[in-house]
């Protein structure tokens, strides 16, 4: 049942349950993005397994999150167990075999897999203030302190970067607010507070260097298969924020930094966004604007993005809208939105006469989804009940003992293990302040010093402004009416006039924020 350029995704049904056909998901259609939705327990995580391994075994590279933990199995050879080669024997699928994919254990806290960073310059102000939940003024202090930074070659990296320079900003509000607009003391306490509340969530963890490269989840195999990068998310999950900015900031890198290459044989990847509710949950109306002008111009780049959710209600109608590749498990109808959603599905298939969706969504078995792909010139098939083949690795977790064996043999081992600490906005602004306070010492000492008395001598030798010169001695020890910098205040208007000096290194962003290359 295996055919070349298709991904097998299982076995339609007749009414009378008998098998009626193959049903394949085609390579070249695999950058239209897709939508896999079903209540839980409906065998979404299965689907996903079995997606992508069909990805990966044409030479795809994947990237999805594990949620639960159970996605790791992909990383291990199959079992014959009851209930896979009885629904192989049920779908006629004598092709079936057990094999064991190439897979890239990721983690943003480094526990179950190589560690996963960005920067927060990388990362951009929307995203930032996404995962921060800012308030408007708060977002505009945000955009301000980017562009001071950019501005002023002042690398953001890391929390404490931008936690100093919003020292910076605070010091020197009035300063900033005639040349960026308001800067309101109060939003930079705000948001300080906010930054201290991402730290104690762990996002500490994530930003820094060495960035992840994109060109890691991008990778194949010596056999030729895609790379399968698997993101450990049971914990990430615990700040369901902070997962689902990242995901869309890793969306919004591969959105710039791939080159346009119109509509491949194949995808250069598949990216799953697991619990795709999250990202869209009390989104403000230019993000999620955003991230459908994402979905709508990544797949030129040959990039697919499949939605994995349990309504499809989770995900916007201007999203929905591009999602060619649906996969519908069963649907709970207790209450109305339920109901509702139940409708929604059933109306965005292209109708099989031989059964109502509505009805049939309510009443599908563990392992069984309305399926329906593009096919001929990108139209839509008409929907089929499909029982899901069964997955050739392993359905359940990997032991720590197996992950671990994994990471050693990783492709990527040593890369992003160790935090690297190079020279950024803290150690750039602390290096001014200290010059500043060197400086205004200087200055303090020669106002103070007393008037050598006639007759005295000097050593030989002098530092300028302390006297023991002519040239010093017609010098006036004193200006009337000067009135003392403080240490801050000196650092931070070198730091302003920086700022005001090069306009012309400005760095240029994207359409999520994240910096271009």
């Amino acid at each position: 049942m295996l055919e070349d350029g298709k991904i097998f995704i299982g076995a339609s049904r007749n009414p009378d349950d008998s098998i009626n056909k193959g049903e394949y998901l085609d390579l070249k259609f695999g950058n239209r993005h897709g939508l896999v939705t079903g209540a839980t327990g409906t065998g979404k995580t299965v689907t996903l397994q079995v997606l992508a391994e069909g990805f990966a075994r044409a030479g795809v590279p994947v990237f999805a999150a594990d949620i639960k933990g159970d996605l790791s199995g992909i990383a291990a050879k199959g079992e014959a167990k009851d209930f896979l080669t009885k629904r192989a024997e049920q779908i006629g699928f004598t092709d079936y075999e057990f094999e064991q994919f190439p897979v890239i254990f990721w983690d943003l806290f480094g526990e179950k897999g190589h560690r996963v960073r960005t920067t927060i310059a990388e990362m951009g102000p929307l995203l930032l203030a996404r995962l921060m939940d800012a308030s408007e003024p708060q977002e505009g202090v945000i955009n301000i302190a980017f562009k001071i930074a950019d501005k002023a070659g002042l690398p953001l990296l890391d929390l404490k970067d931008f936690t100093s320079l919003l020292n910076y900003m605070g010091e020197n509000a009035t300063e900033l607010s005639s040349q960026f607009g308001l800067i309101s003391k109060a939003s930079v306490g705000s948001i300080q507070r906010a930054l201290l509340v991402l730290e104690q969530q762990g996002a500490e963890h994530f930003f820094g260097e060495p960035a992840l490269k994109i060109t890691d989840i991008m990778r194949t195999s010596n056999n030729g298969y895609g790379q399968i990068s698997v993101l450990a998310a049971d914990k990430l999950m615990m700040n369901p924020r902070l997962y689902a900015t990242f995901l869309l900031w890793l969306l919004s890198e591969l959105f710039e930094e791939l080159p346009e290459v119109g509509d491949p044989d194949k995808p250069k990847l598949v990216f799953f966004f697991d619990e795709a509710h999250l990202l869209f949950n009390d989104a403000p109306k230019v993000l999620t604007e955003r991230v459908e002008q994402v979905v709508r111009l990544i797949r030129s780049k040959g990039v697919g993005v499949y939605f994995v959710t349990q309504n499809p209600l989770d995900v916007p109608e201007t999203v929905l809208a591009q999602l060619g590749n649906r996969l519908q498990h069963a649907l709970r109808a207790y209450s109305p939105r339920e109901q509702k959603a139940v409708k929604t599905a059933a109306d965005t298939f292209r109708p099989n006469p031989a059964f109502d969706c509505a009805t049939v969504i309510t009443n599908l078995g563990t392992g069984e989804a309305l399926v329906s792909t593009l096919e001929a010139k990108g139209a839509p098939s008409i929907v089929e009940r499909t029982l899901i083949r069964p997955p050739s690795g392993r359905v359940g977790p990997v032991s720590d003992v197996e992950r671990q064996q994994i990471m050693d043999r990783s492709p990527v081992l040593g890369v992003y293990d160790e935090d690297v600490d190079r020279e950024s906005a803290f150690e750039m602004l602390a290096a001014r302040a200290k010059k500043a306070a060197d400086s205004d010492a200087a200055k303090r000492a020669q106002e103070e010093a007393p008037a050598p008395q006639e007759g005295s001598t000097t050593s030989g030798w002098t530092l300028p402004g302390f006297g023991g010169s002519d040239d010093d001695k017609a010098q006036p020890r004193g200006r009337s009416g000067y009135q003392r910098e403080t240490v801050v205040e000196a650092a931070m208007k070198s730091v302003a006039r920086t700022v005001a000096t090069q306009v012309g290194r400005a760095l240029v962003r994207g359409i999520l924020g994240s910096l271009k290359r």
